[in-house]
């Protein structure tokens, strides 16, 4: 089974979608897949840094 999902309203820079949009295209996936992979990647880079304090 797929994870779920969930539907979110977000507001972007016109600069940023447009990127994304060029990115998401050169990826071969939808706008949405391509946000959601780049946050995934980014979530997880997070988790795994170092903390400083």
């Amino acid at each position: 089974m797929r994870p779920l999902k969930e539907k979110v309203s977000i507001t972007l820079d016109e600069d940023i979608v447009k990127a994304i949009k060029e990115l998401s295209e050169e990826d071969d996936r939808s706008f949405s897949q391509y946000i959601n992979k780049v946050l995934k990647e980014h979530v997880q880079a997070q988790k795994t840094r170092p903390r400083t304090s």
